[in-house]
């Protein structure tokens, strides 16, 4: 890929991430990976999808049967093949993730001095402790970076060296903040006073620069000045006495600053650690396994081999290894629990050392690919300088009970699982029956782990997964399963078509559906479908899916893992049956919305003009069309108008109607672009002039302040300009867009536009006497009375041609397609936002841009995806042991850019109480048969001590203490089902096999008191 054509389309979602500067240094940087275990193919595959120059491989080692347990891209028939080496193996499948990005296989008898220096960066995985001294050494000498990682069963290691002074040019990789000032004193302090409305967000230290102010023109000119914050509505910038007076106005923004890291070398950070904790729970932990994972080394050079799985001979000797390392290094714990610690670490690490598992794998995986971007481009804070982690907690509870032959390697591709979990465990995984809700960048990478442990593939095994959507170019950046030849095919299929053909131990174990999970749905994710899984796994992108699995998973009892990502940021959450809180337990805060008035008359923000921009491509070009369609369809549309809404919103979607239906109805692309250069006149200068006609530039408010000021700007209208670019864009894009409306051809050709515009006369514009709403509570303008309103109904309705004049005649309308390049919508919002913009002073933003915050994308890397899932996958082991301690869960929050790594246990279920019954939201009281009303409140008299006062089932109230005697005897004498298809008038489901219902209830005190909820059987 050439470093000045970057493929926004595949792209677009890592370039929110990263940014284009970013890119177009990866798209210039070759990246050497040496070990092709498992842990090596995943930083291949993230780096490859992220569009480096070039991925070269080396591993001249054969293929062997246990690789598979991990390693994506081979497959059995290369196991044992005479010639075919894990690189080799892996090129063709890995070159297929992303054309733009060769892969090369070094066929060399090993790796030199001259060869590291070819490379921006080498990645060592699982190699010895000599080599790695060896390569970062060479990588020192010629300016190249150096990256070493190991996996050993649940133990991972990762070592960066980036030279004497590798400068990160950002941080954090936050939006750099910004805001409006309004008043900064003209002194040696530089006092800085920020809108009450918002805190500036700024800390000690950053830097700001300034623009748009009125009267201290300096500030627009000056260089970053650094700040002291004062307060959250103001900060100083140092002298500025020397300056004009202030007057009004001005935008501060955030400069970050580059930092210039000092690395260590492998062998100097052996003596002289710097660790980056992943674990608050486990601080004292990295030293002790740093030493564990040297002493493994030395054990494999001394010996020639890893140690066996389980094997007490072999632990023991590396224990005595790393023993010595922390004596060298004075390092060694001098306690007895920190000696017993590092024993059972570094036993563990040895007992672990063939256990490569995917999990593991994925995680280290996806941590260490994001490091090496760090590296190429200076992008995010790089990990300074060694990270250690473990999940001893995903080990089965009884694992210190079973013999070393349960760990025995069967010369099968799940060697590494057994050797870390045993032979039963292994088997428990392989009869997991799992549903799978999404096949998105989360889902693709979890049914890859899934498919290298074997979930799912044993005989009482099986994986459920849906996904509504299609594969589209932007999907195959991040999610892998997917090729250029899958683009328009369903997501779940084609990703369980995928690990089939990694793993053909699940063919005929995943079943695919493209069904929205929902309520719409429940005839096929019914009682009988939830009873035959063990657990849910979602891989959503919206909130109310996630919920609505969420309380799916609570009703059946099921356990749930949770995940998302955002960018470089992931979080994961397990919900565990009669333990922890569900998913819905806690939610954010929701989103700010933008003010109306902000958005109609004062906009102040580039995210103001956008969303301007984005509601008016609505306006313009869906909604008018399918209220057409509707009238023309529906032969009682105007009185249900009257019917549905007020009498002025009945007018204006007459209006409406009539505009596209009679007045604006074109006939030829010229009529398309007169109606796109009358609107561009509407809203860019004649909706300006009568603004301003209510509210002049010099208009005070009742207090005598100027109304113009703070951040409320005063706009220019626009005259249209033939020659000016985004003038013309506007015009091109609402031209197309208008004549698609119609169903007639469009163009881009500048003589046509040119010859039409030339023909155009627009009228001169006319101040009409309307008020202004100036802020969101004061009532909107109001035209006339309802009886005026009324008269004009039916004179507008009376203008429209009868539908039947029309028969047959349609709109097309046109619904926001953000990732299609060609369609003018993007075009059009971009345009459309930019020249509000210039109404409003404001910097218009590039189209990428527009696009990010119009069709409001969610950043995503792979490197993220992978990662999460990985850690996903540590808590499915956790859950296929059923563990009942919370302290062994752990949820996760990462942000890849710090990096920060934290895990946190579950919070447990929140206890209720009534009479002495203890419940939580997981509990419920079940009913075995559908009983009587009358039995159902004698039983909970008699069993709970609670006197039932209501009964609810859905939006029907079934029963009640006060209703009428006649009416409570009929239905004392129903049975539940029958008294639920009474109230409701609608029948139970045929796939139904349980109804549920909802109780109030007095206890023994006479006191309301709130109670679990009650499942009914209706059907066995």
């Amino acid at each position: 890929m050439p470093v000045e054509q970057i493929d926004e389309s595949l792209y677009s979602r890592q370039l929110y991430v990263l940014g284009h500067d970013a890119m177009k240094q990866m798209s210039s940087s070759s990246v050497l990976v040496v070990g092709l275990n498992g842990l090596g193919a995943e930083i291949a595959k993230n780096i490859a999808l992220a569009g480096v120059k070039s991925v070269t491989l080396y591993d001249p080692s054969p293929v062997h049967i246990e690789d598979l347990g991990t390693q994506f891209f081979l497959r059995a028939s290369d196991v044992g093949k005479p010639g075919v080496t894990r690189a080799s193996a892996s090129a063709p499948r890995l070159a297929e993730i992303n054309t733009y990005v060769p892969i090369h296989v070094l066929d060399t008898p090993q790796i030199t001095a001259d060869l590291v220096a070819q490379f921006k960066v080498v990645v060592l995985n699982n190699a010895l402790l000599s080599e790695q001294l060896q390569v970062d050494a060479w990588a020192r000498e010629s300016g190249t970076h150096f990256v070493a990682a190991s996996v050993h069963g649940l133990f991972g290691s990762v070592f960066n060296d980036f030279g004497n002074d590798f400068v990160c040019k950002d941080t954090s990789g936050e939006q750099p903040l910004s805001g409006m000032a309004v008043q900064v004193s003209k002194d040696q302090e530089g006092l800085v006073t920020t809108l009450d409305e918002t805190r500036h967000g700024l800390s000690d230290g950053d830097y700001v620069t300034f623009a748009e102010v009125q009267g201290m023109s300096e500030l627009n000119n000056m260089e970053p000045r650094r700040v002291t914050v004062k307060g959250p509505y103001t900060f100083t910038i140092g002298d500025t006495s020397s300056f004009s007076e202030y007057k009004t106005g001005g935008i501060f923004k955030q400069v970050k600053q580059p930092s210039v890291l000092h690395f260590s070398s492998l062998r100097d950070a052996a003596t002289h650690p710097a660790y980056t904790i992943s674990d608050f729970a486990k601080m004292d932990r990295p030293p002790l396994l740093h030493a564990g994972f040297d002493a493994l080394s030395h054990f494999i050079e001394q010996q020639g081999r890893l140690p066996m799985p389980r094997n007490v001979q072999d632990a023991d000797l590396v224990v005595q290894l790393a023993q010595q390392l922390l004596e060298q290094r004075n390092a060694a714990p001098t306690d007895e629990e920190g000696k017993k610690l590092m024993s059972n670490l570094v036993r563990q690490l040895s007992f672990q050392a063939q256990g490569n598992i995917s999990p593991m794998v994925a995680f280290i995986g996806g941590f260490v690919a994001q490091e090496v971007l760090k590296s190429i481009t200076g992008k995010f804070h790089p990990l300074v300088q060694s990270m250690f982690v473990d999940a001893l907690e995903a080990l089965p509870d009884n694992i210190d009970e079973l013999p070393e032959s349960e760990f025995s390697l069967l010369g099968s591709r799940y060697d590494g699982q057994i050797a870390v979990f045993g032979r039963a465990f292994h088997e428990r995984v392989t009869n997991a029956r799992q549903f799978l809700v999404g096949a998105g960048a989360i889902g693709c990478e979890m049914l890859k782990n899934w498919s290298m442990m074997g979930l799912g593939s044993g005989p009482q095994g099986q994986i459920y997964v849906t996904d509504m959507d299609t594969i589209e170019k932007s999907n195959l950046n991040r999610q892998f399963l997917f090729r250029q030849k899958d683009v328009g095919h369903f997501k779940s299929d084609t990703a369980a078509a995928a690990v089939v053909e990694m793993n053909p131990d699940l063919t005929g174990k995943i079943a695919s559906f493209q069904n929205r999970v929902g309520a719409e749905t429940e005839d096929v994710y019914g009682d009988g479908f939830f009873e035959s899984i063990d657990g849910v796994t979602n891989a959503l992108d919206n909130v109310v899916a996630r919920q609505y699995m969420d309380r799916r998973c609570v009703y059946y009892q099921k356990p749930l893992l949770e995940s998302g990502t955002l960018g470089t940021k992931a979080n994961t959450q397990v919900v565990v049956p009669n333990l922890t809180e569900s998913y819905s337990s806690s939610q954010d805060p929701p989103e700010k919305s933008i003010p109306v008035c902000t958005l109609k008359n004062f906009p102040n923000q580039i995210e103001h003009t956008i969303q301007w921009a984005r509601e008016q491509f609505d306006e313009l070009f869906e909604k008018p069309a399918e209220n057409v369609n509707q009238y023309l369809a529906q032969p009682d549309y105007i009185a249900s108008l009257g019917a549905s809404g007020s009498d002025a919103s009945a007018k204006q979607q007459l209006e409406q109607i009539k505009e596209y239906l009679v007045d604006a109805r074109p006939q030829t692309f010229n009529a398309c672009i007169l109606w796109a250069r009358l609107k561009f006149e509407e809203n860019y200068a004649n909706m300006i002039k009568q603004l301003l006609f209510n509210l002049p530039a010099d208009a005070v408010t009742s207090t005598g302040q100027p109304f113009w000021s703070g951040p409320k700007r005063a706009p220019t209208p626009l005259v249209f300009d033939p020659k000016d670019r985004v003038h013309m864009e506007y015009i091109i894009a609402a031209s197309n867009l208008h004549a698609a409306n119609y169903g007639l051809k469009g163009t881009s050709d500048p003589a046509v536009f040119a010859n039409a515009l030339d023909q155009i006369q627009v009228p001169p514009f006319a101040p009409r006497s309307a008020k202004i709403q100036v802020n969101d509570s004061d009532p909107a303008p109001g035209a006339t009375n309802d009886a005026e309103e009324g008269a004009n109904i039916e004179e507008l309705a009376a203008s429209l041609p009868a539908p039947s004049s029309l028969p047959g005649y349609r709109m097309v309308p046109i619904e926001l397609e953000k990732d299609d390049d060609g369609n003018y919508h993007i075009d059009f919002i971009t345009a459309a936002s930019n020249l509000r913009a210039a109404n409003y002073a404001i910097s218009p933003v590039d189209r990428h841009t527009t696009k990010g915050i119009a069709g409001k994308i969610i950043p995503a890397i792979a490197t993220t995806t992978a990662l999460a899932t990985g850690l996903v996958n540590l808590e499915m082991y956790k859950l296929l042991d059923q563990k009942t301690d919370l302290e062994k869960y752990y949820n996760a929050f990462v942000n890849l850019a710090l990096p920060f790594i934290a895990f946190s246990n579950p919070i447990a279920a929140p206890r209720h109480k009534f009479n002495d019954t203890e419940w939580t939201l997981w509990s419920r009281f079940d009913i075995d048969h559908d009983m009587k009303l009358s039995e159902l409140l004698a039983y909970f008299k008699e069993k709970e001590g609670l006197e039932v006062t209501m009964i609810s089932g859905g939006v029907s109230m079934l029963f009640s203490d006060f209703m009428p005697p006649k009416k409570k005897e009929e239905r004392l004498q129903m049975s539940m089902s029958q008294l639920l298809e009474t109230v409701s008038k609608q029948p139970i489901p045929p796939y139904a096999k349980n109804i549920l219902i909802e109780i109030m209830a007095d206890d023994l005190n006479g006191e309301d008191v709130e109670v679990p909820f009650v499942n009914v059987r209706i059907r066995q």
